[in-house]
């Protein structure tokens, strides 16, 4: 397993490996194709609204929930085949558990999701978070939660997995930025379980 390392302008830094794991080629070029295609065409992409200020606006980027239980405020898809094969692999590899799956499509450089975190209320304490990139590479910043000049990131590829565990909710917040530069679509899809109760 590579030992994280993310870099900026001011400083280096390795985040431990009980924070995060990363698999650059997880899935093999042709796998990550393969299910990125499927997923553009079949899945059930929609757009939700959330609260800015005293506006309502358009979430920018659309997504879709599949799992065993139901996500607030999204539809609960039953899972794909597909996709409770790779849930299963992930599984096995690294020893975790998963109900649910939330795919979030970023069609161009214009879609993003702000700073936040996992909230422990969904996913209960020190959640692990499995999440697997399609399609355009994109940087996937993080900052201290009460630190904000300390920020990285890392670039996400085609294929790759990265998983968020131990304390990393509860100290550092994560986002994917809007782009300067033209972006083709990335598909992120992130494994979680979720409280049934929720």
């Amino acid at each position: 397993m590579n030992q994280l390392s993310l870099f900026n302008t001011e400083e280096f830094y390795e985040f431990p490996k009980d924070l995060l794991e990363y698999r650059e080629n997880f899935l093999s070029m042709e796998e990550a194709d393969l299910l990125k295609d499927k997923l553009l065409n079949t899945a059930l992409w929609e757009q939700s609204t959330q609260k800015m200020y005293d506006k309502t606006v358009l979430t920018p980027r659309l997504t879709a929930w599949y799992g065993d239980v139901r996500e607030r405020k999204k539809t609960t898809n039953p899972w794909t085949p597909e996709l409770f094969s790779i849930k299963e692999r992930i599984e096995k590899e690294f020893d975790c558990r998963f109900n649910g799956v939330l795919l979030n499509l970023y069609r161009d450089q214009n879609d993003s999701v702000a700073w936040h975190r996992d909230k422990e209320s969904r996913y209960g304490k020190r959640p692990v978070i499995a999440s697997i990139s399609l399609g355009q590479t994109r940087n996937f910043d993080f900052r201290k939660k009460d630190h904000h000049q300390s920020k990285y990131s890392l670039p996400l590829p085609h294929g790759a997995l990265l998983i968020m565990k131990g304390d990393l909710q509860e100290h550092w917040e994560h986002r994917i930025a809007k782009s300067g530069v033209p972006m083709k679509e990335r598909i992120n899809l992130t494994f979680r379980l979720l409280k049934e109760s929720i």
